[in-house]
């Protein structure tokens, strides 16, 4: 059996003291890929280093996360257009809104995804979104910019089955997370209804801790917690939940 971790932010701090258990974990648990979103200019030193250091576990994406996005705004998408030059990335990304807790730069943040989708198409690369409290917000942006060829995934979903099928129907795929394993998520209807061949798998590591784990710090050993929740929602052996899901992570992201 073989999972990919579709998205873990490895690199950051939280690991520093026990990076090389947290990727002996992931492979000893079948996690035998780890795919690495971009944060800011700040993060992508310590993103390529992992990849260096983990050659053909470790992947990495660049991207201007919305929830670093100021009035500097220019500045993290020069970082992101300098590094395109270099072809290991394998995707545009972590991008997106955010309009949980902020909304005072919610132009910027507009301008600058238009800016990476655009960048997404050029380059040939999906892209990963980060959708909190801005899914009609982005879906309306894709539909006015008229994309021709721009897929990826709309990472950590956690809306419902109408959002879902407008997210498929665009030709995206649905990041699933820990999310799915808490009470009251409402996730479990949307996975009935979805066929697993609009799904892959992620932990948004180190945040999102999936039950039993929740309230502790995620890592993609923990992945098949994911996994096993959907082969339980779905009533398919796990290999089978494993086995799709990872060939629809390759086949997005380009992983053979």
């Amino acid at each position: 059996m073989q999972l990919i971790d579709s998205h873990t932010h490895l690199y950051l701090p939280e690991f520093d003291s026990d990076r090389d258990e947290i990727i002996s974990r992931a492979l000893e648990n079948d996690v035998v890929r780890l795919l690495l979103p971009n944060i800011d200019s700040n993060s992508v030193i310590p993103m390529l280093e992992m990849v260096k250091k983990y050659p053909q576990i470790c992947y990495p994406m660049i991207g201007v996360h919305p929830g670093s996005i100021k009035s500097d705004y220019i500045n993290h998408l020069e970082t992101v257009k300098k590094y395109l030059s270099d072809d290991r990335f394998i995707a545009i990304g972590e991008i997106g809104i955010d309009l949980h807790w902020d909304t005072t730069y919610k132009k910027e943040q507009e301008i600058v995804f238009r800016e990476q989708v655009k960048l997404a198409e050029v380059n040939n690369l999906p892209v990963v979104i980060h959708s909190r409290k801005s899914l009609s917000d982005i879906l309306n942006i894709l539909d006015d910019m008229k994309l021709k060829s721009v897929t990826g995934v709309f990472h950590s979903f956690t809306g419902n089955i109408e959002e879902a099928r407008e997210i498929i129907k665009r030709g995206f795929m649905l990041g699933i997370g820990g999310i799915l394993t808490y009470k009251n998520s409402g996730l479990d209807e949307v996975i009935a209804s979805v066929d697993l061949g609009n799904i892959i798998l992620e932990t948004d590591s180190p945040y999102l801790a999936p039950v039993p784990k929740r309230g502790k710090r995620n890592e993609s050993s923990y992945l098949k917690y994911v996994a096993e929740k959907i082969a339980n929602i779905k009533e398919f052996d796990i290999k089978d939940v494993a086995a799709i899901t990872t060939e629809n992570c390759k086949k997005l992201f380009k992983l053979y």
